[in-house]
This record gives C-alpha cells, structure tokens and sequence, in this order.
C-alpha cells in the first residue's frame, strides 16, 4: 500500500509520545508491505483493527495506547493518515468526518 501523509506519524512521535515510534514503523512497514484489496484482508491480518465504514480503518497501536485512522482507496493501494492520536484524542473526534 502506498501511505500519504508518513510525516504524520514522525511528527506525532517527536511531540511527546517517543514510545509510538517502534508501534507506528512497525505499522507503516506492514502497511507498506500489504496488498489489501478489501476491509477484510485488514481485519485478517489486523484483527484488532476496527472498520469505521468502506474507506475509513481505525488502527490500535501500542497496545491499545494510541489510536490511528486512515482513510483507504483500495483500488489505488493508497492509505491516507487522517489521525493519529491518543486514545483520548480519538473519543474526541467523529472519525466518519476525517
């Protein structure tokens, strides 16, 4: 999958939560990685992903401690990160208008 918006991630481990990096790389690279064609071929391998609607996943990352949603074209293969935040920050938003 091609990912939009990488710097996202960085930019969110460098402004105070230094423990996402390896949960966040190690995400990017499986999701770089995969050739997912439908919700679920993410749900196979990401079990504890959760399928908002047909274009939105939200990831849990570092054990359930950060929350990430992306927004999915999967006839382009290409994953926007819209959000990436702490579980708090997430129960703030309604992530259908991301």
């Amino acid at each position: 999958m091609r990912i939009m918006a990488r710097r996202t991630l960085q930019d969110f481990w460098e402004s105070g939560h230094p423990d996402a990096e390896q949960p966040l790389r190690a995400w990017f690279d499986e999701a770089h990685q995969a050739e997912w064609k439908t919700a679920a071929d993410i749900k196979n391998r990401c079990a504890h992903a959760s399928i908002i609607d047909a274009e939105r996943v939200v990831f849990n990352i570092g054990g359930n401690k950060y929350r990430l949603v992306v927004k999915v074209w999967f006839h382009g293969q290409t994953l926007w990160i819209k959000l990436v935040g702490t579980h708090a920050e997430y129960e703030d938003v309604d992530v259908t208008k991301l």
